[in-house]
């Protein structure tokens, strides 16, 4: 089986990549490009944490891969990837079992390709905590979020029958991931609480621990600061200047970094979700491209491996930035890399010149804080320089970034249709998921 373009990944920027290069190419591009992810459908990963507490429905979020392919004009293969060999320009997927994974429904199968882009993203990094990995939800992937939100819903209704009438939420890393997945779950909280009745009110509280000075350590101070006092005011707790030193089935050991003298203080947590950090997976180091420490693949400003034809994009990409860093893990790097990659072999198809390296435009930073509020930076305003939003306006312009993505890859009339849908559909049936 070959392919012209092979895509390893249907995140943000692996989907919006193929979708772009399928379109380029008509109906002959099911020929030509080919997606390959181990899920079936497409959920944006900045969202995750809505899924997570259930303010947002999987099933109506999720897009089809096969559908997309279809009205894109590439093909999907669903599978994990086994072997990659880029001296040879080839892949090996695994089979693909029945829900017994007894019957193989799809057998192993081999791929070569033309040019190959890996787009597999990255995973958590517990930075050798103990008890983290056994002990902790994390939320890599549509499914964990799934789970995450079967578990809380047991918990409020543990949390409103049981004699303690107390939730303890304890999030391990208060950076965008933690400090909007702690937003979101009061807003969950608020939602579900009259369900219960008044005889079953039950009290949620939420820490949010952080190793740096400050929450958002990776965004400006300022808005490190708004968010902070907004979720204080919600009554989150916020350590900072504490990292985890151990992660039990009902507790969370924290040691103070600046009193390393200190005894580490224990918080009593019901549910642990870490979100301190990611780290590629160690299995990128059997492919025969070079990784870094975190085991990302090292790509040069063309985001192109040392092997020709052979990219890597996204979070398990190591892109060459400034001052010897590397660019961040962040959904707007992947959407700009996509672009780049589907511009570039678009030109080269069409021989024409295309020489220009990847550049990175940053155009800020948004963080949601539930119940229509958020902060956020703008790079680069209409006067020349930066400027800072809160508030309504800045939830708005959050939301905006998620139909911007859905744009990439539907266009914009689908994207339109699909906002009024889900919107008429929360009227009817209430924001919250409850099954």
């Amino acid at each position: 089986m070959y392919y012209d373009y092979v895509v390893v990944g249907g995140g943000a920027g692996g989907l919006e990549l193929v979708s772009r290069l399928g379109r380029h190419f008509g109906r002959e591009g099911h020929d030509k490009v080919l997606l390959i992810d181990k899920s079936s459908y497409h959920i944006w990963k900045p969202t995750l944490h809505e899924v997570a507490v259930g303010t947002l429905n999987p099933q109506q979020e999720g897009l089809s891969y096969s559908i997309l392919a279809r009205s894109n004009h590439f093909s999907f293969a669903c599978g994990q990837l086994l072997d990659f060999d880029p001296e040879n320009k080839s892949l090996t997927l695994e089979a693909v079992f029945d829900d017994e994974n007894e019957a193989a429904i799809i057998p192993e199968r081999n791929i070569r390709f033309g040019q190959c882009v890996l787009a597999i993203g990255s995973g958590s990094n517990f930075f050798n905590t103990p008890g983290a990995a056994e002990h902790a939800y994390v939320l890599e992937h549509s499914l964990d979020a799934v789970d995450f939100q079967q578990h809380l819903l047991n918990l409020f209704s543990k949390a409103a029958y049981g004699d303690n009438k107390n939730l303890d939420v304890v999030i391990v890393g208060a950076g965008a991931t933690g400090v909007e997945l702690a937003a979101e779950m009061l807003e969950a909280y608020h939602e579900i609480l009259p369900i219960f009745g008044s005889s079953q009110k039950f009290d949620i509280h939420i820490s949010l621990i952080e190793s740096a000075p400050r929450i958002l350590a990776g965004l400006p101070e300022r808005i490190s600061v708004q968010a902070a006092q907004a979720l204080r005011a919600k009554s989150v707790s916020i350590y900072e200047s504490h990292r985890a030193v151990e992660v039990g089935t009902d507790f969370v050991l924290m040691a103070d970094k600046l009193r390393p003298d200190a005894e580490p203080q224990r918080i009593h947590a019901d549910v642990v979700v870490w979100a301190a950090g990611i780290k590629a997976a160690e299995s990128n180091a059997d492919y025969g491209l070079p990784v870094n420490r975190l085991n990302q693949f090292e790509v040069d400003t063309h985001l192109q491996t040392p092997f020709a034809g052979v990219y890597a994009l996204g979070d398990c990409a190591a892109c060459p930035w400034h001052d010897d860093k590397i660019l961040p893990a962040r959904a707007q790097v992947a959407h700009q890399q996509a672009s780049y990659l589907a511009d570039k072999w678009w030109h080269e198809y069409k021989q024409r010149p295309f020489t220009q390296s990847f550049v990175y435009k940053d155009y800020g930073s948004l963080v949601s804080l539930g119940n229509n509020q958020g902060v956020g930076n703008l790079m680069g305003s209409l006067s020349g320089g930066n400027f800072f939003i809160e508030g309504l306006i800045a939830k708005w312009m959050y939301m905006s970034l998620h139909l911007k993505h859905h744009a990439a890859i539907l266009g914009y009339w689908k994207t339109g249709l699909l906002a009024i849908a889900r919107l008429a559909q929360s009227r009817v049936s209430g924001r919250l998921k409850l099954h």
